[in-house]
């Protein structure tokens, strides 16, 4: 058993999110375990670019409301404990609604072998952001 000590939060690179976005990290798999896990904070209105991971992507949500956007033009609204999975590949987006703060647990694997999980691409858009908050 491995007793780790508090990670620091830190603000999110805003080359891969719109606003203010803040990540303390939980968990980085080492050895066997591929599981990394950190607890993301959206200020109201910020979001992730859009992106993919190669073995997907579950999030828990534990406060407030947000969205999950999809490139086929699905839309989720999301809240306090409920979880979302993204399947290996699929493009999407998340973050808070315009007016609330959100938080959830991000759960993604490392590849089996060893490259990035996460592939970044471009921001969500204005547009996109506000259509997807009127659904």
């Amino acid at each position: 058993m491995e007793l780790k000590p508090v990670s620091p939060t830190v603000k999110t690179p805003a080359s891969w999110f719109t606003g203010d976005v803040y990540l303390t990290p939980i968990h980085t798999g080492a050895g066997p375990s591929r599981l990394t896990v950190g607890l993301v904070r959206f200020t109201p209105g910020a979001r992730t670019n859009w992106h993919a991971h190669a073995v997907g992507q579950t999030l828990h949500v534990t406060e407030g409301v947000g969205l999950v956007g999809t490139r086929d033009g699905e839309v989720f609204r999301i809240h306090a404990g409920e979880t979302v999975v993204c399947p290996p590949g699929e493009e999407h987006w998340h973050g808070a609604t315009p007016d609330t703060f959100m938080s959830h647990l991000a759960m993604v694997e490392a590849t089996p072998d060893g490259s990035d999980p996460t592939t970044w691409l471009a921001p969500v858009t204005d547009d996109e952001y506000k259509t997807a908050d009127q659904t």
